[in-house]
């Protein structure tokens, strides 16, 4: 059963998204057109689950299935779409987790909506503090249920990303 723990940030998690990032770039050549390290692991300060989330833009998806058997000798399990219409998600660890790429084509709003939240989240601390405390106190309810942990902060999720997105389209 996966254990589910929001832990203090660790400021050698930058350092694992780096060295699987070379990994994957190394492996999958011209495929990502960028590879960003998101989620909660990525803003600094913010308690996380210890699982480094990496979101991958890439030029397809279909050529992006191609390398499913070399990213499963490098630890990934591929499980396709999994609930999201045009994404690619792998997971590595198994139960004792500690990566997910999440992969869209150029142009999916999916990325937008990832680095809003992770870059919104950079720049107010004060709600990264909120939400750190949210996801302590629902892991600390939800007896290891990673559906419902998910679930009791979705809402939160949401709105704060609704605020990112809109914030990031009236900068540009």
């Amino acid at each position: 059963m996966r254990k589910v723990e929001v832990v203090p940030y660790n400021p050698s998690w930058p350092v694992l998204f780096e060295k699987e990032r070379k990994l994957l770039q190394d492996i999958l050549g011209d495929i990502p057109v960028a590879i960003h390290h998101i989620g909660s692991t990525a803003v600094p300060g913010l308690a996380a689950k210890p699982i480094i989330d990496i979101l991958m833009e890439v030029t397809s998806v279909n050529a992006l299935d191609g390398f499913n058997d070399e990213l499963s000798a490098v630890g990934y399990e591929a499980r396709g779409e999994f609930g999201i219409p045009g994404r690619r998600y792998f997971k590595k660890g198994g139960d004792e987790r500690t990566h997910h790429i999440h992969a869209f084509k150029s142009g999916d709003f999916n990325l937008t909506r990832h680095l809003a939240f992770r870059d919104y989240l950079r720049r107010h601390p004060d709600v990264a503090s909120e939400y750190a405390a949210l996801k302590m106190e629902i892991a600390a309810a939800c007896n290891n249920d990673i559906y419902r942990y998910c679930e009791e902060k979705d809402a939160y999720v949401k709105r704060v990303e609704a605020r990112a997105v809109e914030e990031m389209t009236s900068e540009k």
